[in-house]
């Protein structure tokens, strides 16, 4: 699954979702048409963070830029979370 593919499983603005068991709000923002979206995640009751952003220029190549972690733990949250039973 690409990273456009990743971030698309969110809808846009604010939701809840479940991840390794914790509950999460996400806030997905879509700009410029869609050429440039971010994602800022955090645990609701905890103090887990998860932010990026991602860059489509019209040449098609893709930039992911994690805010201040790992990209590899960007990348594991966006695969794992779990949109349809939030709260669970």
């Amino acid at each position: 699954m690409s990273l456009r593919e990743l971030f698309d499983r969110l809808p846009e603005g604010w939701s809840e979702v479940a991840y390794d068991g914790r509950r999460y709000g996400v806030t997905r923002t879509v700009r410029l048409g869609g050429r440039q979206q971010s994602v800022y995640a955090e645990e609701l009751g905890g103090t887990d963070v998860v932010s990026a952003n991602l860059y489509l220029p019209r040449d098609g190549e893709e930039a992911f830029r994690p805010c201040e972690m790992p990209a590899r733990k960007v990348v594991a949250f966006l695969t794992g979370l779990d949109v349809s039973t939030p709260g669970s």
